[in-house]
């Protein structure tokens, strides 16, 4: 058990992969009470750090990388998941709620267990799915942002998740192939739910080539959007 000090600093350590991540971490986050640090790379994360920093929290932006058990059982882990859990456990939360044709969810802090995404609740708070996939990554990044605040001032204790459990699986990147759309809505959805620095934009291959779109707008029943063109090799990737 970790021994609390008249007057000493709680310790919080941020972990984010995406550029939003890093960003609202100086622009907000370190301005919180509290010492805080920042890790973004799985390299950089040891229990041997994390024992060191003995954290109050350790809250999680976005990572993609399995967190030790060694360290979510010994440390509160706190991950902010893009799904009305237990509804939407499991990987791609945001493409996987669009291709459903949902245009709001729940952002969820809950605590991290050996399980994914199946720990207890400490809140949610409404999030839009309108815009564009870094649209909503950003406005998600914004809002985990408040609710850790709100955290850090009365640290909420969590509560189990109810209700019927939903899975999502992790989308692959030859996914993002553009399909059998049945509507200029869902080509749209399709294309804005992979359109994020750092994804696998949405592409269509024709003959030797890779057309790759970001930045789609739907308008007078047509779409336009950036398209990059590149040569593709056998398997369909860039060259």
């Amino acid at each position: 058990m970790r021994r609390k000090s008249a007057g000493k600093q709680k310790v919080y350590l941020v972990l984010g992969c995406k550029p939003w991540n890093r960003r609202i971490f100086d622009e907000a986050l370190q301005e919180l009470p509290g010492r805080w640090q920042y890790v973004g790379r799985p390299a950089d994360l040891s229990f041997d750090l994390v024992k060191k920093l003995s954290p109050r929290y350790i809250f999680f932006l976005h990572w993609s990388w399995r967190v030790p058990d060694e360290i979510t059982d010994r440390f509160e882990c706190v991950c902010f998941h893009m799904t009305d859990v237990p509804f939407g456990r499991g990987g791609s939360p945001l493409q996987n709620l669009i291709v459903r044709g949902l245009r709001e969810t729940k952002l969820t802090a809950l605590r991290m267990s050996r399980e994914f995404d199946a720990g207890p609740v400490y809140m949610k708070e409404p999030l839009s799915l309108e815009g564009g996939a870094e649209e909503i990554y950003l406005r998600a990044t914004r809002l985990s942002a408040k609710m850790i605040q709100r955290m850090i001032q009365h640290e909420p204790k969590p509560a189990p998740q109810r209700g019927r459990v939903v899975t999502f699986q992790r989308r692959k990147p030859e996914e993002s192939e553009l399909g059998a759309n049945t509507s200029l809505e869902e080509l749209y959805d399709f294309i804005r739910m992979l359109d994020a620095e750092e994804y696998p934009r949405a592409f269509l291959l024709h003959s030797d080539f890779r057309f790759e779109f970001s930045r789609p707008a739907l308008y007078d029943g047509r779409i336009v959007a950036d398209v990059r063109i590149t040569r593709a090799d056998k398997k369909g990737r860039a060259k």
